[in-house]
């Protein structure tokens, strides 16, 4: 049977009233924080190039795709270990993480030409759901120590952070399940807005950066030559830049699932139009354009596709003003340094939910394709990526490429899917 999916609110041809629009569009804004925001940070760059990148990263994918898909472009996490490891190997140099970025957003392009030329079938052969799905369920899982970090559910935590991260969550939660007219669109602006309000009341946030900060401030970019306003780095190719390269068949295989599960919501086969070759070409130029500048790789984002599952906003336009907020908000020197006191316990009381409905879209994935898991195969390949994703499995190739977490995973998912022999359904379900 079918999962019946609710009605959307706002469709993606929608066009909310100016005000209604403006709040809608910092809702996705904000719930993009968490990710946007925590990567930069883990990787020691400014927040204020990711928002940029961001925002102008979803303006480059909206021109790809005519403005034809709800899609909100934000910081990767799949790259995270790589480019730590690129930087520490280069003594705290970005210049091999910031390539490989850029070689990765330009292999989307490439992938997108020959796709254009030759179709999809083999891209649905090598990547069916049955690999697509537990490669969103890693991705999603495997953040889910991070959120769970955040919030504070460690040993000898402080009380008030639990109690922050807690009271966001539950907010967020109460919102999108009772909340009625406008606040029921907007649960998560709502919860990190009262997760905050709470956090400055129990003595926890820090107002000195915001301060100190100028109202108006460059963002602070990194650019691939030198220059006296910007810092630089340079293009560099060795072992240290190709080990970032076989993520992109995560990142990938993220993309086409996300636009699957996006698809689903919106009643749209985005895959067909405008079509993967361009959906594609839109994620890679934006990934580019970020790394060049300085920024994180972006994505198309789990997290957009749980805002607007749970909201049931689609509407393109609404997209489109959160990255112009975005834009406009990385040259708020004020708003910026605001942005960096927000408690990680609020960013991981949001993130619980966030990165539970990301997994949750990988068993949907395989749902609406009806995956049979009576069929050994499936199994045997769903049970290897999950623990090979989730266990911290490493294969180092000759010192030269280390393969780990997702990447990994999404190679076992890909081979073991080519050589398991096809079954016949062992069962007649309508017995």
């Amino acid at each position: 049977m079918a999962i019946q999916q609710r009605p959307l609110i706002l469709d993606v041809e929608a066009r909310p009233a100016p005000l209604k629009g403006i709040l809608l569009s910092l809702q996705h804004v904000f719930a993009m924080f968490g990710a946007t925001i925590l990567v930069p940070i883990l990787l020691n760059m400014p927040v204020s190039v990711a928002l940029l990148a961001s925002g102008v990263g979803t303006i480059i994918y909206q021109i790809a795709t005519r403005a034809k898909v709800p899609v909100y472009l934000g910081s990767s996490f799949a790259y995270i270990a790589a480019m730590q490891i690129a930087m520490d190997q280069m003594g705290g140099d970005i210049s091999a993480a910031q390539t490989g970025v850029v070689m990765v957003g330009l292999i989307y392009i490439m992938l997108a030409g020959v796709i254009r030329y030759t179709g999809t079938s083999w891209v649905d052969k090598i990547l069916p759901p049955i690999v697509i799905g537990p490669m969103i369920i890693v991705i999603g899982l495997g953040l889910a120590g991070n959120a769970v970090t955040s919030a504070g559910f460690v040993m000898d935590a402080d009380w008030r952070t639990i109690f922050v991260a807690i009271a966001t969550f539950l907010i967020t939660a109460f919102v999108n399940t009772y909340g009625k007219g406008f606040f029921k669109i907007i649960p998560f602006l709502t919860g990190i807005a009262g997760g905050y309000i709470i956090a400055v009341m129990l003595g926890v946030v820090d107002f000195t950066p915001v301060a100190e900060a100028n109202w108006f401030a460059m963002p602070q970019l990194y650019l691939p030559f030198e220059t006296d306003t910007f810092n630089s780095y340079t293009f560099y190719f060795g072992p240290e830049t190709w080990a970032l390269l076989p993520i992109v068949l995560v990142t990938v295989a993220e993309h086409i699932g996300d636009h699957s599960v996006l698809g689903k919501i919106c009643d749209r086969e985005f895959l067909k139009e405008p079509g993967l070759k361009r959906t594609l070409i839109g994620d890679g130029a934006a990934t580019a354009v970020s790394a060049f500048f300085g920024g994180p790789a972006n994505t198309t984002y789990g997290e957009n596709t749980g805002v607007i599952g749970m909201t049931r906003i689609a509407s393109v336009s609404v997209i489109r003003n959160a990255a112009l907020i975005a834009i406009f908000l990385s040259f708020m020197g004020k708003f910026t340094a605001l942005i960096s006191t927000i408690p990680d316990a609020v960013l991981g009381g949001m993130s619980i939910l966030l990165y539970g409905v990301i997994a949750s879209n990988g068993l949907k994935v395989m749902i609406e394709d009806k995956v049979d898991f009576n069929q050994s195969r499936n199994l045997i390949i769903a049970s290897s990526m999950l623990v090979v994703g989730l266990g911290g499995a490493v294969f180092d190739i000759a010192g030269f490429v280390t393969l780990s977490g997702t990447a990994l995973s999404a190679i076992v998912g890909i081979i073991l899917n080519i050589i398991l022999p096809k079954q016949e359904a062992e069962y007649d379900p309508e017995v």
